[in-house]
């Protein structure tokens, strides 16, 4: 790998710690706060400090693995009582919605600034310019890949919501089960034609194309 990509990739997962999984865990805490629980406040986890969202193993296997080329990571999990909500299940999918959207944030304000050199043709260093569009790659992957509707991701409380309660209290226990097997499945196992996870798949179909639209396709002349 070329040294230059990865230091930037390094440098990617660094602001993934500090900024992408603090504002995520965060937006979780917000929500829930807002709508009547206070659980991951009393918790400290109710602040975009770094270090009260910082899983030592989440944060060490995204370093090291940025270094062999992707990145597999995460934060510490924000405390939710769903009992607490305003809403119930559907308070609990609002919650669980409000981290990926704040990665699809992220994404979309570190966009506009490559939209700003694109427009204005101004000369900024290659490096600098791929380290952004790095960074807003991969909060576009955090997003979409936290909807998955698989067990213990943000997007299986959104599915669970959209279920009646009787066919949630038939499916709830079995997706429960075997969602951490079905996700390793979905995220590493290159199951589709021409050797592509599922999630491949997906980041291919939605990834490529909100990139495209967040940050324009003037930019992947600079790639």
């Amino acid at each position: 790998m070329n040294p230059e990509f990865l230091v930037e990739r390094l440098i990617a997962a660094g602001l993934i710690i500090l900024i992408s999984f603090p504002l995520h865990e965060f937006s979780h805490a917000l929500a829930a706060y807002r709508l009547g629980d206070g659980t991951a406040k009393l918790f400290g986890r109710l602040t975009l400090n770094p270090i009260a969202h910082f899983d030592p193993l989440g944060g060490i296997l995204l370093i090291v693995s940025s270094l062999a080329g992707f990145g597999i990571g995460w934060a510490k999990p924000t405390p939710v009582n769903p009992a607490n909500l305003q809403g119930g299940r559907n308070g609990d999918a609002i919650v669980a919605m409000a981290g990926p959207v704040s990665n699809l944030v992220i994404a979309a304000a570190v966009a506009i600034p490559l939209r700003y050199i694109e427009a204005t043709g101004m000369e900024i260093p290659v490096q600098i310019l791929n380290l952004l569009a790095l960074f807003v790659f991969i909060n576009i992957a955090l997003f979409l890949f936290n909807l998955l509707p698989v067990v213990p991701l943000d997007g299986s409380h959104v599915l669970f919501a959209l279920m009646s309660p009787s066919t949630e209290f038939r499916y709830r226990p079995v997706l429960t089960q075997y969602g951490p097997i079905i996700l390793l499945a979905a995220a590493f196992l290159p199951i589709l034609p021409g050797g592509n996870t599922i999630f491949g798949a997906v980041l291919g179909a939605l990834g490529d194309p909100i990139f495209e639209l967040l940050v324009g396709r003037g930019f992947f002349f600079w790639t």
